[in-house]
C-alpha cells in the first residue's frame, strides 16, 4: 500500500469515528495531509474559508521588525481571568504552507490543546502556537527570515501575550517539533531564551548549533532545562547528524554534549525500557537533578511520538510508540519556574 493511500484510509477512519469534535478531526486531519503532500494552496484556501465550529482557539496579529505576524492562542479551558496561568509556545515544523495555518495544523497533530473540546492538558494551561513565515522557522538555508528577526518576533510575541492576557511570567515554556524544535534550539541559545523556564525540542534539526562554542550559543543562565525527543531511525534528522534538507545537522549525542557543558552537568543516568528500544537519559546539572533529559525511541521515526495515533506518525509511516511525547513534555515544563 503506498503512503498515501495508508494516510487517506487513517483520514477516512478518522472522519467515520463517532466523535463530537468530527466536524473539527475531519478538517484538521485533511489539512495535515494537505500539508504533508504539498497542497499548499488548495489547503489554505479551504482552511480559511471553511466553516468550522473552533470555540477556543484564535488568530491574533502583531508587528514585529516591521512584519505582521500571527500565533493561535488557546486559553485555558477554565480561564479565571484572576489568576495567572502557565503557557506553552509550541512552535511547528516547516511545511512552507503559510496563510497562517501552521500552528493550526501543530495543534490539531500533537493535541496538547484541541478547539471544541478539552485536553487534560488545557485546562489551566495556556497554549500558543506561532506562525512562521513562509512556513519556516529561521535557521536552516530554506529559512524565509533571519535568526534575529524570528527570535525578536518571539519577544515580541511573549510582551503581547504578557499585555493581553493572565500570564504568569514565571512559567513559560518552549517545545516544537523538527524546524520547530530546532528553533527552540535557537532560542536556548539567545537572550530571549531566558524567558523560559524550560524547554522540550522533539525531533529538533539544529542547524545553528552544529559546532558548539564555536556556533556563538549563549544561553541567558545556566542550567537552562532542557530535554529533548529523537527517534533513532529518523530519515528526515539523523539521529547520528549529517547534511539535512537545510544544512549540516550536528549528532544528537554530541549537540547534548554541548549543553552537558552549558548546564554544567557532571552525572547521568540511563533508563532503558521496552525491551531495549527506549532510553531516557537524565543529568544532574549544578544540583538540579533532570536540568537535562533525552529520550531516544529507537525504532521511531520523524514525529512526535504518542501512544495513539497521529497524522505525524501516519506520515512518518509508524505506528502507535512506546511513550507519550505530551505527558513527558507537560511533566517536564511542570518541574521548572524561574521563581525556583
Amino acid at each position: 500500500m503506498s503512503r498515501p493511500v495508508a494516510v487517506a484510509k487513517f483520514l477516512v477512519w478518522i472522519c467515520l469515528r463517532d466523535h463530537p469534535s468530527i466536524q473539527y478531526y475531519c478538517l484538521s486531519k485533511a489539512l495535515s495531509v494537505m500539508a504533508a503532500f504539498s497542497c499548499r494552496l488548495l489547503l489554505a484556501v479551504w482552511l480559511l474559508f471553511t466553516a468550522v465550529p473552533v470555540s477556543s482557539s484564535t488568530l491574533n496579529t502583531l508587528t514585529s521588525s516591521g512584519r505582521t505576524r500571527s500565533y493561535w492562542v488557546h486559553p485555558p479551558d477554565e480561564y479565571d481571568e484572576s489568576k495567572n496561568y502557565p503557557v506553552v509556545i509550541a512552535f511547528h515544523g516547516s511545511s512552507q504552507i503559510g496563510y497562517d495555518v501552521d500552528g493550526f495544523a501543530l495543534e490539531a497533530d500533537i493535541r496538547l490543546s484541541l478547539p471544541v473540546i478539552p485536553t487534560k492538558y488545557s485546562k489551566d494551561r495556556f497554549f500558543v502556537y506561532p506562525n512562521g513565515v513562509g512556513g519556516v522557522w529561521a535557521g536552516p538555508s530554506y529559512g524565509k527570515v533571519s535568526v534575529a528577526e524570528d527570535l525578536q518576533f518571539v519577544s515580541d510575541l511573549i510582551s503581547d501575550l504578557q499585555k493581553q492576557y493572565k500570564v504568569d511570567s514565571a512559567r513559560i515554556y518552549a517545545t516544537g517539533l523538527s524546524n520547530g524544535g530546532g528553533f527552540v534550539g535557537t532560542l536556548a541559545c539567545a537572550s530571549v531564551g531566558g524567558q523560559f523556564a524550560a524547554l522540550a525540542p522533539v525531533a529538533g534539526s539544529f542547524y545553528t548549533d552544529v559546532n558548539g562554542t564555536n556556533d556563538g550559543c549563549k544561553p541567558a543562565r545556566s542550567p537552562l532545562p532542557i530535554l529533548e525527543i529523537h527517534g533513532g531511525n529518523d530519515t528526515s534528522v539523523y539521529y547520528n547528524g549529517g547534511q539535512g534538507q537545510g544544512g549540516l545537522l550536528p549528532p544528537i549525542p554530541v549537540w547534548l554534549g554541548f549543553w552537558q557543558q552549558r548546564n554544567g552537568c557532571t552525572s547521568n543516568t540511563t533508563y532503558d525500557s521496552d525491551n531495549g528500544n527506549v532510553h531516557h537519559a537524565v543529568w544532574a546539572c549544578k544540583g538540579i537533578n533532570g536540568a537535562l533529559q533525552h529520550w531516544k525511541v529507537d525504532e521511531n521515526r520523524h514525529d512526535w511520538p504518542s501512544k495513539t495515533m497521529n497524522i505525524d506518525m501516519a506520515v512518518a509511516g509508524v505506528g502507535p510508540q512506546p511513550i507519550e511525547a505530551n505527558d513527558i513534555v507537560i511533566d517536564f515544563f511542570d518541574k521548572f519556574s524561574l521563581e525556583g
